[in-house]
């Protein structure tokens, strides 16, 4: 990777948290396959860290990501399915064991918004715009948003926002569910970094990576389901060390000592 890549998204490491920034301020942070690559790459380094237990992600300047670059575009009658094929899925981000949380600094737009949707938990400065695009560029509902959007804010209002492609304030956001914290005044990235340190402070690794993955996976399945899935997973909980420090730390009241999830190339299951 060149240096010039290598500056498309900036790492900062703050104890057990790792900032990502998008950094494309004078395009809004527009999404190209140059910044997609060190995006992810520095996703994975993140998950294979054992001393990284949450991850924010943020944009430098005015704009979390405007979505695709749309001078880099190729015309539609050049895109193959080689062009669409890569290296790695384009939902990366949303199959990762560790917290990944949202510092939405700016307008989320297009590719923009799916990424904001990606993460966990979403924090938004009174500046943040979102906006899925799609319907206005002659696109379609791209990257998984059309299972996404509904699960969080509901079919009608996915619906709306799809089709529109109209502007959502941050209070809005707020409202319907885009969002889950506000951040009317100071540093929405010191909010999200202060909320990713208490994940990653007080919470098991091993258990925050087992609840998103049942959210995930429960989301399409029935209540019995979730709940016999559930009862195989507690006692897989029971026999493990986490529940004895989550246990003896709240008893001796101190911060417990958690281990770091396996390395997903060491194929140790979690």
């Amino acid at each position: 990777m060149t240096p010039e890549h290598a500056d498309l998204v900036l790492a900062e490491r703050r104890g057990p948290v790792v900032v990502l920034t998008f950094n494309r301020p004078d395009k809004l942070n527009a999404w190209t396959d140059d910044l997609e690559d060190r995006y992810f790459t520095l996703l994975s380094d993140a998950e294979d860290d054992p001393g990284v237990r949450a991850i924010v992600v943020t944009g430098a300047g005015r704009g979390f990501c405007a979505g695709a670059d749309l001078g880099r575009l190729q015309a539609v009658g050049d895109v193959s399915e080689a062009d669409l094929l890569r290296p790695r899925p384009r939902d990366l981000p949303a199959t990762l064991r560790k917290p990944l949380i949202g510092a939405i600094n700016g307008v989320a737009a297009g590719l923009g918004m799916v990424e904001a949707l990606y993460c966990d938990v979403r924090f938004a400065s009174a500046s943040a715009r979102f906006t899925t695009a799609f319907a206005k560029r002659g696109l379609i509902a791209e990257y998984g948003i059309s299972w996404l959007l509904p699960r969080l804010v509901g079919r009608s209002r996915a619906t709306d926002l799809l089709l529109s492609s109209r502007m959502v304030d941050a209070e809005e956001a707020l409202r319907i569910g885009l969002v889950d914290h506000l951040v009317p005044g100071g540093s929405v990235v010191d909010a999200a970094v202060a909320y990713a340190e208490q994940l990653a402070t007080h919470c098991s690794p091993t258990s925050m990576a087992v609840i998103k993955d049942q959210l995930q996976n429960d989301a399409d399945g029935t209540y019995a389901e979730s709940v016999a899935r559930a009862e195989g997973l507690m006692l897989q909980a029971f026999r493990g060390a986490d529940l004895v420090e989550g246990v003896q730390s709240h008893l001796d009241k101190r911060t417990p000592t958690f281990p770091s999830l396996p390395v997903r190339s060491s194929h140790v299951p979690v």
